[in-house]
């Protein structure tokens, strides 16, 4: 692709972890802020691969713990890149489990990171993303409207942030 788009594929990262016990929580799955570590760090990767600039998390949308992850569990995260607008563009991100004994696998969680550009505006400007795949076509078809509603959070945080107590 060109360098004023890319494909999904092109921002792809994978990552293959075994769950340990310092994984663990008190109900023996794993912890839900580790998890989170792991999608930033994914996350980040692919949007550096869409962009190569300096870029920072805003937001992590939609997280959707599905299924937990357990000993014997191998979580594999899949992070890409679904869509962009002016300095921000969108990471979507999914935990995939396989049971080490059985082979089973399953999904255990999704979610859509955010990241902003330091430089105001982005440069180079950021390329649009092409979907490829029937999943990359769905998720990259509902960016503008998540785009929509993350202006829509972004007002109410504004109203919010005026409500705090900071004391």
């Amino acid at each position: 692709m060109s360098i004023n788009q890319l494909t999904c594929h092109e921002t792809l990262v994978s990552s293959s972890h075994r769950v340990f016990s310092a994984d663990l929580n008190e109900h023996n799955t794993v912890f839900g802020g580790r998890i989170l570590s792991l999608v930033d760090d994914t996350s980040s990767i692919a949007a550096s691969r869409a962009i190569h600039q300096v870029q920072v998390t805003a937001t992590m949308d939609h997280m959707a713990f599905i299924a937990p992850f357990v000993m014997q569990d191998a979580m594999l995260i899949e992070s890409y890149v679904t869509g962009t607008s002016h300095r921000s563009l969108e990471v979507f991100v999914k935990g995939l489990g396989e049971h080490l004994l059985t082979g089973e696998q399953f999904v255990g969680f999704t979610c859509f990171v955010t990241f902003v550009t330091v430089a105001n505006p982005a440069n180079p400007p950021l390329p649009k993303i092409m979907p490829e795949t029937d999943e990359e076509k769905f998720l990259c078809s509902g960016y503008a409207d998540r785009l929509v509603q993350r202006k829509a959070d972004r007002n109410y945080q504004k109203g919010l942030f005026k409500h705090l107590d900071l004391n």
